[in-house]
């Protein structure tokens, strides 16, 4: 029994080693194939180039100048021409009505106050040198005033329609470039839709990918020219609404004129 026992325990010590590597290979074998596990469930890491970042958003006039270049440049040119000329137009009235813009009291108050001290003369030197409508009419009127008051009216009424005339000038072409803009984006996307067509024709079977560059363009377009309207339609309203502000002031202004006179010749 003895013997059983210490050749046991022998078989045991002997065996040790053997059970020990096996074990420590498995545990090998295990861990290895966690870690593989875990690189693959991980997602991998991001990629520093030059130790920069890079921002993937991108700026208003990049996208602008993707959607010109996707709406094709051969539709999209005209559109952008009549952006810039309907601006540049628009711009010059814009400059040139608020420099013809008159503080008609303090014009009157000195075109009163000249007569009193000088005469029609002096009254005369304060509207010519005077910038603006309101003073152009002055002189006129007052130029008349030896033929009587009536002829003064009659002079301020057809000089006033003149210098609205020229007030009024120019508003004509941005009234056209806000009509064109549109037309050439709708020519655009007829132009778009009938390539469309053209692919599928040629294609024999309706594909989104066929028609999607002509849909593409054909939409650009139109948006580009509803945008160049609706911006040149702004100006075009700031426009005809300071031009009837100083039309209105030349009316009152003019009333105001004749009134003055009228009380001048009397008191003389």
């Amino acid at each position: 029994m003895k013997k059983l026992i210490a050749l046991f325990m022998l078989s045991g010590i002997l065996m040790f080693p053997v059970i020990t590597k096996a074990q420590d290979a498995e545990q090998d074998t295990a861990a290895q194939e966690t870690t593989e596990i875990v690189e693959q469930a991980a997602p991998a890491a991001p990629v520093v180039v030059d130790d920069e970042i890079i921002d993937e958003e991108k700026g208003f006039h990049q996208v602008i100048k993707e959607k010109f270049i996707e709406g094709d440049p051969t539709y999209m040119s005209p559109v952008l021409i009549c952006l810039i000329l309907g601006l540049a137009v628009a711009l010059e009235r814009i400059i040139t009505l608020n420099l013809a813009t008159t503080n008609t009291k303090k014009l009157l108050a000195k075109v009163e106050e000249a007569l009193e001290q000088g005469g029609i003369e002096a009254a005369k030197d304060v509207t010519k040198s005077t910038k603006g409508p309101v003073a152009s009419i002055f002189t006129q009127g007052l130029m008349r005033y030896s033929e009587g008051i009536e002829m003064v009216e009659k002079s301020i009424i057809a000089y006033g329609s003149v210098e609205m005339g020229r007030l009024e000038k120019g508003l004509v072409w941005i009234s056209l470039f806000i009509s064109l803009a549109p037309m050439l984006g709708f020519m655009g996307t007829v132009i778009g839709m009938i390539g469309a067509f053209d692919a599928i024709e040629a294609a024999g079977d309706i594909s989104p990918s066929l028609v999607a560059g002509g849909i593409k363009i054909a939409l650009l377009t139109t948006v580009a020219g509803l945008i160049v309207a609706i911006i040149l339609q702004l100006f075009y309203n700031y426009c005809v609404a300071k031009i009837d502000s100083l039309v209105n002031d030349m009316e009152d202004a003019s009333i105001s004129l004749v009134d003055i006179l009228v009380k001048h010749k009397l008191t003389k």
